[in-house]
């Protein structure tokens, strides 16, 4: 059993522990507000501009953009963002192992990772990496993943690739953070048949080659800049949770070190009290 020293300080270890996990928490929890914020507040606007892709995409004609080219698949590429700090509990497990699994259907699937954790996971599982990239997963800005969604655009149009889906975290709620799966190469409606859609007449000014040259490539970067703002605050939220679990964790310890330590206290008062009483015994028989 430890003495009463050790325990002592093994409980001041722990309260420093414990005051930086609070703090770490209420950082956190800081900046999950600004960064669902921000998620919430694009969110309907992607959303938007998805659904007039879904409108358009399957009666605009496949050559006018090489982005519409829809091929037969042989090769594959998946965008794969994660975050650059751990101490999110398993957001990163979770979303590089949804990826290798889905790479797992995919022929040929090569990767593109976003965050040092997934750089990191791919190495070590030794997958074929395109490119890297980090430094953003906490506050991305568009002029970051648009350099994310051109390495995509360009791969797909020089048909190193014939798709391209992004795997990130999702995020639903603070307690809630899914790991989703979306193509985002070819253009093309994600959940609808073709072939049942009702015509569609619109009038293109000045051209229809000119607009979806204009929009196309905006819509794939607004897609990759979505997905990491849902990693951001699927981030904060997975930190700021880990961080008061941990907190917690550290008051229940400390409860029981503060028990062992008032027995093992306790413990060396009975036996001191027990030599004195032997003393006291042995002087009064001499």
């Amino acid at each position: 059993m430890p003495s009463e020293r050790e325990i002592r300080r093994r409980i001041r270890s722990v309260r420093n522990i414990q005051q930086v996990t609070k703090a770490m928490q209420t950082v956190a929890a800081s900046r999950m507000r600004r960064a669902q914020q921000a998620v919430l507040a694009s969110r309907p606007y992607e959303e938007r501009l998805r659904g007039i892709l879904n409108d358009l995409a399957p009666h605009a004609d496949p050559e006018a953009h090489a982005l519409l080219a829809r091929r037969e698949v042989k090769r594959a590429a998946i965008i794969l963002i994660s975050t650059d700090r751990g101490l999110v509990g398993g957001l990163n497990t979770n979303v590089v192992r949804t990826a290798l699994r889905f790479a797992e259907t995919l022929p040929g699937a090569s990767y593109v990772a976003v965050g040092r954790k997934a750089i990191g996971q791919l190495r070590r599982f030794r997958q074929p990496v395109s490119a890297e990239f980090s430094g953003f997963s906490e506050r991305p800005t568009p002029r970051d993943t648009s350099i994310v969604a051109r390495v995509a655009a360009e791969e797909f149009i020089a048909k190193k690739v014939d798709e391209v889906y992004l795997v990130y975290t999702r995020f639903i709620n603070t307690l809630r953070q899914v790991p989703t799966v979306r193509r985002i190469l070819p253009l093309v409606p994600e959940d609808e048949d073709i072939d049942t859609l009702p015509p569609l007449q619109y009038i293109f000014e000045p051209d229809a080659e000119t607009v979806l040259e204009a929009v196309l490539p905006r819509l794939v970067e607004l897609t990759v800049y979505q997905a990491a703002l849902d990693n951001a605050a699927s981030e904060q939220s997975a930190r700021m949770v880990s961080m008061r679990n941990a907190t917690d964790n550290a008051a229940d310890l400390l409860e029981d070190y503060t028990l062992a330590a008032n027995k093992a206290r306790q413990g060396r008062i009975t036996k001191e009290m027990l030599e004195i009483a032997s003393g006291a015994e042995a002087l009064g028989k001499g």
